[in-house]
């Protein structure tokens, strides 16, 4: 049992599987791009994502000749792709023309909840 302390000490300073925050790696629409009309928006991450956490809305924030219209958020059902790593918004029709924000959370192994948004318009 001489070991023991050894051992002890040893996990102590074994190194750690460090668990980072999920990162938007890439998005389409891609951010500040313009797009033609669509009804799918795919968010991809640096890590797994536990789906029962990780949604995201689309916002139209504005709408081409109304000048006074409010930040109107668009019907999305949300699922992550099969990679696990890829958070899909499907639309029930396309997007008019517009500005849009999409405003996403997402949930990893870390349990971190990390939120972001980015901006794209439709021609």
């Amino acid at each position: 049992m001489r070991f023991a302390p050894v051992f002890a000490l040893a996990a102590l300073v074994a190194p750690l599987p460090a668990l980072a925050h999920p990162k938007l790696v890439s998005a389409t629409p891609a951010p500040n791009s313009a797009t033609a009309p669509t009804a799918r928006v795919q968010l991809v991450f640096s890590e797994r994502l536990v789906a029962q956490f990780s949604g995201a809305d689309v916002v139209m924030t504005e709408m081409p000749g109304m000048k006074m219209h409010g930040p109107m958020k668009m019907p999305v059902k949300a699922s992550v792709a099969g990679d696990g790593k890829t958070l899909v918004l499907t639309l029930a029709k396309p997007l008019p023309k517009g500005s849009y924000r999409v405003d996403w959370h997402v949930v990893s192994a870390d349990t971190h909840r990390v939120q972001g948004n980015y901006s794209f318009k439709v021609q």
